[in-house]
């Protein structure tokens, strides 16, 4: 168990409905990560099985509350080591801030990461898992070390054919990289989507525009779209309750978005081994 060692809080807009929220972080003991919305004292629990939708980001729930936009709060977890938080919002979806996990990482170090002596714990997958719907694949295989290859195909100059690929050393020393990789969409769409109430707190601050010329601010990193990609992907599978980051898996996937990568996460709890 790792969480921090003293209490956080940030403010910031939600990037669906553009509404001010705080978040207050507290340290935690029980071995899970829990949000607690708008003062209630039911916790929903970070797990696959609690996830209500996927349409434009993940949103968890229970009975009474939800909590949208997870995967980067739970990707910046994963890349820190972090798995037991107790997590205070005050609206039903987290802030934005810059549009990546960079914030929520650097929060965490200041307010100190607890150190464990327990020896690192690694998972592998009982069989193969295979997702394929047309374009879509996502395969998780066993391995020897943790491999990801993401793969894109997009209508921009930059993003055809793309694609990148990390191994359990490399994705260590360029985490970076990919924990400040914002979010993204195409500049065409965003009025349609903000006409049904998506993506209303859209800046050139939180979010990458793309459009057929190329970006809308300059990039971070070289191919920034797709390490959000896998960004999203780690915060998504830290919903199976095991740090994706500790797996020795082959993961390979192509033009996956969140749905995808929840069904695949649901599948990879019921065949997650110990080693």
């Amino acid at each position: 168990m790792t969480t921090i060692l003293n209490e956080i809080e940030i403010s910031g807009k939600s990037l669906m409905k553009n509404r001010q929220c705080c978040v207050r972080i507290v340290p935690s003991e029980e071995g899970v990560i829990k949000f607690f919305v708008e003062d209630s004292s039911e916790p929903i629990i970070a797990d696959v099985d609690n996830v209500v939708s996927t349409n434009h980001c993940v949103v968890l729930g229970n009975k009474r509350n939800k909590i949208m936009l997870t995967e980067h709060f739970m990707a910046a977890c994963a890349f820190s080591g972090i798995d037991s938080l107790d997590v205070y919002v005050s609206k039903s979806e987290m802030p934005i801030l810059d549009g990546s996990s960079k914030k929520w990482v650097e929060l965490f170090n200041e307010a100190g990461i607890e150190k464990q002596n327990n020896k690192k714990e690694f998972y592998t997958v009982s069989e193969p898992i295979y997702y394929l719907n047309g374009k879509t694949h996502l395969v998780i295989l066993p391995d020897e070390e943790l491999n990801i290859t993401y793969a894109v195909n997009y209508e921009h100059p930059d993003l055809e054919n793309k694609w990148i690929a990390y191994n359990s050393k490399s994705i260590k020393e360029k985490a970076n990289e990919i924990v400040e990789a914002r979010t993204f969409g195409y500049l065409k769409d965003l009025k349609k989507f903000q006409l049904f109430g998506f993506a209303r707190g859209v800046t050139y601050e939180n979010t990458l525009g793309l459009d057929k010329e190329g970006y809308t601010t300059e990039l971070r990193n070289e191919f920034e779209p797709i390490k959000h990609k896998i960004l999203d992907l780690v915060g998504d599978l830290y919903l199976t309750g095991i740090n994706p980051l500790n797996l020795k898996a082959q993961i390979i996937v192509k033009e996956a978005g969140h749905a995808v990568h929840v069904i695949a996460a649901k599948m990879l709890k019921d065949k997650l081994v110990k080693i």
